[in-house]
This record gives structure tokens, sequence and C-alpha cells, in this order.
């Protein structure tokens, strides 16, 4: 007759000790989204604020819908997507804010429009939802309420000046908030290379 195998009292402990340490491996909590190695952003709709001259915007969109020489500031818009897209100059005419946002109203005889060109260099556009905006970026260095136009809206802040001076310093991403398990969609984007 065979004998079964039983384990001696201090293999027995070392096979209980193994069990306890996977177990509190198991029960302990995921790194958090800050121990990810942060990215920042160089563009917004093909511009990088701080580096490019307002004149790469004309000749990438050319003549803008709306245009202030006072303030440096420069409209365009996609009547199809309704977005619209405002570049603010310096006085050497160099951008130094980029914002794109969604429009009040909705052109209604597009069809089938394709994807807005606006982006930023990461891919992120208007209407993506917020998480993604953590997977390409991650954590915020703030998120906070916010709001725009009386809509309640999420505010995610990132400053960069951790990339160094040649890259922009601040991105903006408004979202709609989570609510009812309806996920949040980005409204509004802005890059800029000075502080906000």
């Amino acid at each position: 007759m065979k004998r079964a195998w039983m384990p001696s009292p201090r293999s027995a402990s070392a096979v209980l000790a193994m069990c306890f340490a996977a177990s509190a491996l198991a029960l302990s909590p995921v790194a958090p989204d800050a121990a990810k190695k942060r990215s920042n952003e160089l563009t917004l709709a093909r511009l990088r604020p701080g580096h490019d001259a307002s004149s790469r915007a004309l000749r990438l969109y050319k003549a803008p819908i709306d245009a202030s020489e006072d303030n440096g500031q420069r409209t365009w818009w996609n009547r199809c997507l309704a977005e619209t897209l405002v570049i603010e100059s310096d006085a050497s005419d160099r951008i130094q804010t980029i914002r794109l946002s969604r429009a009040a109203w909705v052109q209604s005889d597009c069809s089938a429009a394709p994807p807005s060109p606006w982006k930023t260099g990461k891919g992120l556009r208007l209407s993506d939802f917020t998480r993604h905006v953590i997977e390409l970026y991650g954590a915020p260095d703030s998120r906070s309420p916010s709001t725009k136009g009386g809509q309640q809206l999420e505010l995610l802040y990132y400053a960069f000046d951790w990339a160094g001076p040649d890259v922009p310093q601040v991105m903006e991403v408004l979202c709609t908030p989570e609510k009812d398990g309806i996920p949040g969609r980005v409204v509004e984007i802005t890059l800029a290379a000075p502080s906000l």
C-alpha cells in the first residue's frame, strides 16, 4: 500500500507563507496612474504654441471667419462638425494659445462628415471620452468642476513645465461630467505656451 505524501511541518509553513504572500499581493491596490510615465503635448490642430507664427495657421486653414488685429485673435470654424478653432498670437505674431471647442450650433445639411482634422498631436479630438484623455496623458495635475455657457463641466488641467521650457506649458481639457453611467466627453481643448 502506497503512502500519501504529507508535508513536513517546515514545508507546510513555507507553503502557508507563500499562500499568504500571494493573497496579500492579490488584495494590494493597483499602482496609481500617477506612477505611470507622464506625457506632454506639443501641437493642437497641427500648430505649436510658442513656436509657430499665425501665418502657418493661415497656410493650413486659409482666411479665418473672424480676425481681430487688436488682440491677435483669429477664429476658424468647421460647419459640419460644429467646431471652432481660435488662436491667439503675441505682438511678434507668434501663436501663444490654441483653443478648440464645440460650437453652440449644428449644421444640418452635412452628410457623413469626415472626422475632424483638428486634434492634438497624440490624437485627442472633441467628443472623445474623458478616459481617453487620461489614457493619452496620464492623471491630470488637477481635476475640478467648471462651467461654460451655463453648462456643468469638468476641467482636467495639465502643467507641462516638467518637460522643459521649449514645450507648451499648459493644457486644459473641458469635459462633460460622467452622469448615470454615461461617460464624460471632451468639449474643449486649450494648449498654451505660457501659463493660463
